[in-house]
């Protein structure tokens, strides 16, 4: 008997926290299953029950010791869609202040450090990591004005200073920006992302 076969696609929403500390920005390193490494900024799934920012809160201190005592501004949201995997993944991404020492105590397992990574050393550092890290950081330091070294990587901090089909320059009020992506594909080491617009 033929039709159509729908399987339930798992979805995710996610914070992160865009910490600036001693002249960078808080990353962590994320032990992937395949035992690659990434850096992020810290966060992770929300649990339910939880606000967005209730659970980057926890999130924050579990992976980084760190104590957020305030969530500024929603700096970015990033939507991924993975067809190929059934699943879509929602983040928001909040400037955060947080106080304390570092102390890794994740849970999951998953981030083995954290270190505060001066702003011009950023980019090189999240070579390894998905476009939908990359792009949104980029960008969020292009719009902040924080000033990198011009030998870092201009893969992620030259991007257009665009929100849709507006330019903007650093003196803009822009609204939260909202960055679309697709992977397609079930390898991670094979996988293709595109950015949508």
């Amino acid at each position: 008997m033929g039709g159509w076969h729908t399987v339930p696609v798992r979805a995710w929403q996610v914070g992160g926290a865009l910490i600036r500390r001693d002249d960078g920005l808080v990353l962590v390193a994320n032990r992937r299953r395949d035992n690659s490494v990434d850096w992020t900024p810290p966060g992770g799934v929300i649990d339910p029950g939880e606000t967005v920012q209730e659970g980057l809160v926890r999130e924050v201190l579990e992976e980084t010791g760190l104590v957020v005592h305030t969530l500024t501004r929603c700096a970015y949201r990033v939507e991924v869609e993975a067809p190929d995997l059934d699943w879509v993944l929602s983040v928001e991404a909040w400037e955060a202040e947080a106080s304390g020492d570092v102390c890794v105590a994740d849970p999951d397992g998953i981030v083995e450090h954290c270190r505060a990574v001066p702003f011009g050393d950023v980019p090189d550092l999240l070579l390894a990591s998905p476009a939908w890290i990359q792009v949104p950081v980029g960008q969020w330091i292009a719009l902040a004005g924080i000033a990198v070294d011009a030998t870092a990587s201009a893969a992620v901090l030259d991007v257009p200073l665009t929100i849709g089909d507006r330019q903007l320059d650093r003196t803009t009020p822009a609204p939260t920006p909202v960055f679309r992506f697709r992977l397609l594909g079930t390898d991670r080491r094979s996988t293709r992302v595109e950015q949508v617009w």
